[in-house]
């Protein structure tokens, strides 16, 4: 088992540094204030509507085809 682990520490060992380019960036770390968008986005374009009907819906249609 020792091997293995040595060879993946060699191989990490020789990545290249710029190799943390692939991490993202973080550019607005304001995680709530950009939640808090979403959500009256979400509601002022009328989206929670059309799933709080597709969940009615889809509730009707399940009661429908199932059996017993």
């Amino acid at each position: 088992m020792s091997h293995y682990s040595d060879l993946i520490s060699q191989l990490l060992w020789h990545l290249p540094v710029n190799l943390t380019d692939i991490a993202q960036t973080i550019t607005d770390p304001h995680v709530l204030d950009q939640i808090q968008k979403a959500w009256s986005h979400f509601i002022q374009t009328g989206q929670v509507w059309a799933l709080l009907i597709g969940l009615f819906i889809g509730y009707i249609i399940r009661n429908l085809t199932s059996y017993g």
